[in-house]
This record gives C-alpha cells, sequence and structure tokens, in this order.
C-alpha cells in the first residue's frame, strides 16, 4: 500500500524495539484522507497481532500513540477501535482549518518485520 500523507521517521533502541515516527497536516477537506490511511495501517496491526498490543516494557508486541493537535485547541489523543474499524473521537474542524496528526508506532522486530514488508517501511 503506498503511503499518500504519512511520511516515517524510522529508529531503533538498543533493546531492539523499532520505532515508526510520522507528523501528517491535512485541511478540513482532506482530513478523512489521511484518517483513513491511518485506519488501514491501525486495522492490519491489529488483524495481524491485535491481542499482543501494550506496552512493550510490560511484554506487548506493538503499541502506538496518535495524537491530534489543531488550532489553539489542546493536543487530543485519538484512540482506533478495532471492533469499529474507525477512530474515535476524530477532529471536527471547520472548513479551510488545518489538523495535524502524530503518529508513532512501536514494536519488537518479529512485529516490525511484517508491519515494514506491508507498507514498504524502513525495517531492521
Amino acid at each position: 500500500m503506498a503511503l499518500h500523507f504519512l511520511e516515517f521517521d524510522y529508529s531503533e533502541d538498543n533493546e531492539g524495539t523499532c520505532t515508526w515516527d510520522a507528523l501528517a497536516s491535512a485541511t478540513a477537506e482532506r482530513l478523512p484522507e489521511l484518517l483513513r490511511e491511518i485506519t488501514t495501517l491501525l486495522a492490519w496491526a491489529c488483524a495481524e497481532f491485535g491481542e499482543q498490543r501494550g506496552s512493550l516494557d510490560d511484554g506487548g508486541l506493538w503499541d502506538y500513540d496518535l495524537q491530534c493537535e489543531r488550532g489553539d485547541h489542546a493536543l487530543q489523543p485519538l484512540a482506533y477501535d478495532p471492533g469499529a474499524h474507525l477512530l474515535r473521537a476524530p477532529p471536527s474542524v471547520q472548513a479551510g482549518e488545518r489538523v495535524t496528526l502524530s503518529l508513532s508506532i512501536s514494536g519488537t522486530p518479529a512485529f516490525a518485520a511484517p508491519f515494514a514488508e506491508r507498507f514498504g517501511l524502513p525495517s531492521p
């Protein structure tokens, strides 16, 4: 799958944790496309490794952090609902308003290799 909005920076730590970080900004008119792209990534991760999601420090295989920033509003966390296949609490924006989303996905090598291969991302 080609990503159109998300351009990830990749890093690894000394314990082998792989992390992809992306910032994407869109106007209200393009926001649904950006949200679909994020939903696609998280839907795949949940379908393939859903029960293994959790803090890597506590034995999880993968985890994510998704935040929304718009105008003068406080930073707002967003969550993916795997049962409904959608993001909960997507931002409400006015026409022409710009929204910035930050997405961080981390995982062990067992998660990282198939995730990177599926989406054409850098990998360990």
